[in-house]
C-alpha cells in the first residue's frame, strides 16, 4: 500500500469519525444539546416577556391538537356536541335559483376525558344534533357514523 493511499484512508476515517460525533452531539434529542439549550436560550424577548423556544412551541401545539385515533374500526364514545362549524358556497344565478357547492359540515365533541374531536357530517346530521346534548357518539377515523342521544339516534347520510 503507497503512502498516499494510506493518507488518504486516514483521512476518510478520520472524516466519518468526526461526523459520527457531530451527529450525536448536536443531534434534536441528545442529552448534550438538551445542556447546551439551556445556556443558548436567550432569557427574554424584545419586549421583557420570557422567550419560548421552538421546541416548547412545537410541544405545546402537539398539546393543543387534539390526538383523534386513527384507526378503520369505528370508536363509539360518551360526548357532548360543544360547537358546529360549516363551510358552503352559495352562488345565485341570474334567474334567482340558488345552488350549494362545495358543502363542509364538522360538529366538534368534547368526550368525558376532555379531549376534543372534530367529526365532519352530512348536512341532515348537523341540522339534527343539537348543542350540549351528551350522547354515543360512533366515528370512523374523522367521520360521524351514528350520535346516539335519549331523545334520538341521528345517523350520517
Amino acid at each position: 500500500m503507497t503512502p498516499q493511499l494510506r493518507n488518504l484512508l486516514i483521512l476518510l476515517a478520520a472524516i466519518v469519525i468526526v461526523l459520527i460525533v457531530a451527529i450525536l452531539l448536536f443531534g434534536g434529542r441528545s442529552p448534550f444539546m438538551r445542556f447546551m439549550s439551556i445556556f443558548l436560550e436567550e432569557e427574554g424577548g424584545e419586549d421583557g416577556a420570557p422567550r419560548v423556544s421552538s421546541a416548547q412551541r412545537m410541544r405545546a401545539s402537539r398539546q393543543e391538537q387534539p390526538a383523534q385515533k386513527k384507526t378503520s374500526e369505528p370508536i363509539v364514545e360518551m360526548a357532548t356536541l360543544v360547537q358546529k362549524c360549516d363551510d358552503r358556497m352559495r352562488i345565485i344565478e341570474s334567474t334567482g335559483q340558488v345552488k350549494l357547492v362545495d358543502e363542509y359540515y364538522e360538529l366538534v365533541f368534547v368526550t368525558r376525558k376532555g379531549q376534543k374531536l372534530k367529526i365532519e357530517c352530512s348536512r341532515e346530521a348537523y341540522d339534527k344534533i343539537p348543542f350540549n346534548q351528551q350522547g354515543s357518539l360512533t366515528y370512523k377515523r374523522n367521520t360521524l357514523v351514528k350520535f346516539k342521544y335519549y331523545e334520538d339516534t341521528v345517523f350520517n347520510s
